[in-house]
């Protein structure tokens, strides 16, 4: 992905979320950051990384497990979350570095 360090450079949050297709947890997390998005609009920018065809990135950023989650504004890493969490946690975290 060529673009990613231009995507983190926003200075808007910019949520990754570093997932795979095998992976249940992703798959639930998946409705969840739809539902984060159609609620923070233009606020917040959503990127999903596939573990299994972007290996260097996740290497880079130490991603051993899946869903990981980082936040990002200004090419600064804000947060770092695995697992699953609600629409709720997700949208406070991400207002919270705003």
């Amino acid at each position: 992905m060529s673009n990613f360090s231009e995507i983190i450079n926003k200075d808007q949050p910019v949520l990754v979320d570093f997932f795979a297709t095998w992976c249940g947890p992703c798959q639930t997390l998946s409705p969840i950051l739809k539902q984060v998005k159609d609620e923070l609009g233009d606020s917040v920018s959503i990127l999903k990384i596939d573990v299994d065809k972007n290996q260097a990135i996740a290497a880079q950023f130490q991603v051993r497990g899946v869903p990981t989650m980082l936040l990002f504004k200004n090419g600064k890493q804000l947060w770092r979350q695995s697992g699953v969490l609600s629409k709720n946690d997700l949208i406070s975290v991400i207002k919270q570095h705003s």
